[in-house]
């Protein structure tokens, strides 16, 4: 009886032992492998988790937004600045973190499906460009790159003038030389954002502070869900999360932009039936007219390709996407020209025969190389979306690894951009490395803060434009010194990076 206790027990461990090396039992997922069917370990690094047997999960405890951060660059270091993987429950992951290995994926026409972490951002957002997949993002896609055409970006350069204008008599009635940063730029880039996009002002809008607010809130609850295993679970949020309160800031941001595209929809009408009244539709060079993007939704939505909440996802996601992150390198870039006077003296030198600000064009805005450098900088050593992730639909090659479905495949952007093979002295802020002369040989893939590929951002002109044009506005006006040091700041990883501090620069007016 004991004899056969026995057998059966090292019948069940060998099979046990056999089923493990093909799926990491302790995790419920499937094992990676490798296409030469060589040990896993001589392909990539595989960081161990504080109890191996239990794969990466027990590191999950007390995540939060600073922990984050450091635990990826930690297992960057442990990967010696390789890719590595991480297994978690029910997926192993796959953190790229070199630009060549970046190549195979961001090229790749398959594996363009955003990952699960994605999901907590659709109560939000829907099924916009930003997490749509297949043919509805292809169609997407297609339908919204006029908007983004160099025509229209010009139709936006007044705008932009107009409110780093604003910006500027704001800043020349504040009275303390020093400000906080964060605050400042945000209200700006999300005021740029919905009329460029929109046609409104949100100034004039009911309820625009609250937006903003709103929007902070909406975040700030995506990221706790994202940080705690257990809030993946719906039910579990429902019950124990801040449902009620997201619930409540969803229907706020909801109502908002429901309003302004109502709204917005009755102007384009009766625009449109007086342009057709009046012969109007084409432009002075014979070519159909291009709108700016609500306009090119409404558009489309008289054709039938596109419905009401459609543009509802599109015009959240570009909302959503495009202001946080145009704040985010504007407030690095202003902290890295306070910290480095020789390099905003060199923009200064830059703009001084480049005429008065309100009648610059968008040509004058593009001939400031300097400039873009220093913006390009900034981007590299902080972008504003720090990784990007997406998930296996099916069993996928990639890099000689087979991923099994429902991997996940995490770039990470921020390491990508830090390596010292492309980046010498990568902690350094060098705006000369983006000089036509020390960018001709570098990886096309090393930078890469827009990502890159099919799936890269629509916006990126829009953004370097717009950030172009508060940087000239501010740097004729305002000599930028430091207050905050880069040792004072901790970073933090979310959807986009952030610093758990304010940060503040003193700004003393340039007597002309």
């Amino acid at each position: 009886m004991w004899a056969l206790l026995v057998l059966m027990i090292v019948i069940f461990s060998l099979r046990l032992y056999k089923f493990n090396k093909q799926y990491f039992v302790l995790c419920l997922c499937k094992r990676v492998r490798t296409e030469d069917d060589g040990k896993l370990e001589d392909k990539i690094c595989v960081v161990p988790g504080v109890m191996p047997k239990l794969g990466n999960n027990i590191d999950l405890l007390n995540f939060g937004p600073e922990t984050i951060f450091q635990y990826a660059r930690k297992s960057c270091r442990y990967a010696k600045g390789n890719s590595y993987l991480l297994h978690f429950l029910r997926a192993p992951i796959y953190c790229i973190a070199t630009a060549e290995d970046a190549a195979e994926l961001l090229q790749s026409t398959t594996v363009i499906d955003k990952s699960i972490i994605y999901k907590f951002l659709m109560p939000f957002l829907g099924d916009g460009l930003l997490i749509s997949s297949d043919h509805k993002w292809f169609s997407r896609r297609k339908l919204l790159t006029p908007a983004f055409h160099f025509n229209v970006l010009q139709t936006f350069n007044d705008i932009f003038k107009e409110e780093s204008l604003k910006l500027l008599k704001k800043l020349q009635c504040m009275p303390k030389e020093e400000i906080e940063v964060n605050d400042i730029v945000t209200e700006f880039t999300l005021n740029n954002v919905i009329e460029t996009a929109l046609g409104v002002s949100l100034d004039d809008l009911v309820g625009s502070a609250q937006y903003r607010k709103t929007i902070h809130d909406i975040e700030e609850v995506i990221l706790e869900r994202i940080y705690n295993p257990l809030m993946f679970y719906d039910i579990i949020f429902r019950i124990f999360g801040r449902y009620k309160k997201h619930k409540h800031d969803l229907k706020i941001a909801s109502d908002f932009s429901s309003r302004i595209i109502q709204k917005k929809r009755e102007e384009y009408r009766q625009k449109q039936a007086q342009q057709k009244d009046n012969g109007e539709e084409i432009d002075e060079y014979g070519k159909k007219k291009r709108y700016a993007m609500l306009d090119t939704l409404l558009d489309e939505e008289s054709k039938g390709n596109i419905d009401h909440e459609g543009i509802c996802d599109e015009v959240n996601t570009f909302m959503f996407e495009g202001y946080d992150t145009t704040s985010t390198c504007l407030i690095f870039t202003i902290l890295n020209l306070a910290l480095h006077p020789e390099a905003q003296e060199k923009c200064r030198q830059e703009l001084a025969n480049i005429g008065d600000f309100s009648s610059l064009t968008v040509f004058d805005f593009n001939k400031l190389d300097y400039l873009e450098c220093v913006i390009k900088e900034t981007l590299r050593l902080y972008p504003s979306v720090p990784f990007i992730a997406r998930t296996c639909v099916a069993e996928t090659h990639i890099n000689g690894l087979i991923l099994p479905v429902n991997s996940q495949v995490n770039v990470h952007i921020y390491d990508i951009m830090r390596d010292p093979r492309h980046f010498p002295d990568p902690s350094a802020f060098k705006p000369e490395r983006f000089t036509p002369e020390n960018s001709a040989n570098r990886h096309p893939f090393a930078f890469v803060p827009f990502s890159a590929g099919s799936r890269n951002c629509i916006g990126q002109k829009f953004a370097i434009l717009e950030m172009k044009a508060v940087m000239v506005a501010l740097l004729q006006n305002f000599e930028i010194l430091p207050v905050t040091k880069l040792e004072d700041l901790t970073f933090e990883y979310g959807i986009i990076l952030r610093t758990s501090q304010k940060i503040y620069v003193k700004l003393r007016k340039i007597v002309k």
